[in-house]
């Protein structure tokens, strides 16, 4: 589990998150959330440890962190899935996914059988180079790189971003079961409204630095929830 309370967050000198507040249970998919600009990705920052935090609480498994970096995040057990994928062009398949090796001890450090069941293209591909790859494939590698750490949180920002409708399928199945195996938090930050609806299991709506709608699909409701965004978006 992964807990932020009231934080807030700073660019300098402009505030970007102001007093928010989110949870992420294991076998759970929190969703976030919200239009371009709206703050979400800076708030998967914080919580991937990307970016400090200037103010609230910050808690992973129940335990209280202070100020912590990406690499120590990352050997806690939280997996980052960035928007825009950030894959290693130069290096071949499986040089990405070994990237996450350093955040293993020695004797964990292999790529798990079951990434390559999730994406067969993968191992495929595995001798070829990050960029030689086509951009739903680039996602599949993004996603496998985080889960070669054997996350107990993952997040991921944005991962139907100009993504096929076949790839965006699979990447669904392939979060569901993560999910349904009921040891992950999965936190979502997702533009796709149907994509996000069908897999949620919470849903955060951010405005402005802000969470201003939070809940379950039964005490949000579809429609209101689709025409809170579309509202936001006019």
């Amino acid at each position: 589990m992964i807990e932020a309370e009231n934080v807030t967050l700073h660019y300098g000198g402009s505030q970007i998150l102001h007093g928010v507040s989110l949870s992420a249970e294991p076998g759970k998919v929190t969703c976030v959330m919200g239009n371009n600009g709206v703050g979400k990705t800076s708030l998967m920052n914080l919580l991937a440890g990307r970016h400090p935090r200037s103010g609230g609480e910050l808690r992973l498994m129940g335990e209280r962190l202070g100020r912590v970096t990406a690499q120590e995040m990352a050997r806690r057990g939280v997996g980052y899935v960035p928007q825009g994928r950030a894959i290693f062009p130069m290096l071949s398949v499986r040089e990405n996914l070994e990237t996450g090796f350093g955040c293993l001890p020695r004797g964990a450090r292999r790529v798990p059988d079951e990434i390559f069941d999730s994406f067969p293209v993968l191992a495929e591909m595995a001798h070829r180079r990050g960029g030689d790859l086509s951009g739903g494939q680039q996602q599949q590698l993004a996603i496998a790189r985080a889960l070669v750490i054997r996350p107990k949180v993952l997040i991921m920002d944005e991962p139907t971003e100009g993504i096929q409708p076949n790839i965006i399928a699979q990447i669904g199945r392939v979060i569901a079961s993560l999910r349904d195996a009921g040891e992950m938090a999965v936190v979502l930050v997702e533009q796709y409204f149907d994509f996000a609806w069908d897999l949620g299991d919470s849903f955060a709506l951010m405005e402005r630095g802000e969470v201003v709608m939070q809940g379950t699909p039964g005490t949000l409701g579809r429609d209101q929830m689709h025409a809170r965004l579309a509202n936001l978006a006019a």
